[in-house]
């Protein structure tokens, strides 16, 4: 959701294909298409190595990778905004 698009914007801008992507990741690139579409979870060490080949911060990357797993989590929760909060109030 939140990284697929960002990694696909920056793959194009690079004029790379998600071939190369997916070899440089060792995966296939169904896989790695279903990463750009949102419809499969990318691993951590995947996102560091994309940060790199991409050529973008790591942090950036690592930050949509993680919201991405926060919402997949909580999305179908009634009380996810007040869950939110109360981790957000202990972040800070």
């Amino acid at each position: 959701m939140f990284l697929g698009k960002r990694i696909k914007e920056l793959r194009e801008e690079q004029a790379l294909l998600q071939r190369q992507l997916a070899a440089s990741l060792e995966i296939d690139t169904p896989m790695y298409s279903k990463i750009e579409r949102g419809e499969r979870n990318a691993k951590r060490e995947q996102i560091v190595k994309l940060a790199k080949l991409l050529n973008t911060d790591k942090n950036e990357l690592l930050a949509m990778w993680l919201a991405g797993q926060v919402y997949d989590l909580v999305k179908n929760e009634k009380v996810a905004q007040s869950a939110l909060k109360m981790v957000e109030n202990e972040l800070i």
